[in-house]
């Protein structure tokens, strides 16, 4: 099944397509098509997880960053396979 990903860059509603083969989530798809150099954040995030105990801490501060660089209103969105020809 197709999946699309919706959210709003710096006020800005877009939809991109998502393949999980091409990115490892969302928010790594979402940065591609921005321009997002992900080098800094992919670094603390893994030493926010080496570090706390839960995924919790390292959720909260994925949230806070995306926030950050300008992204709000992140979802995926399934196409529906009976308007898929």
């Amino acid at each position: 099944m197709a999946r699309r990903i919706s959210y709003k860059f710096h006020g800005v509603a877009k939809e991109i397509n998502f393949a999980n083969d091409k990115y490892h989530d969302m928010f790594d798809a979402i940065a591609a098509a921005e321009g997002i150099d992900l080098t800094n954040y992919i670094a603390m995030e893994k030493q926010i997880a080496m570090t706390s105990k839960g995924s919790a801490a390292v959720k909260n501060f994925r949230d806070q960053q995306y926030i950050k660089f300008g992204f709000s209103d992140i979802q995926f969105i399934k196409d529906d396979p009976k308007t898929a020809k």
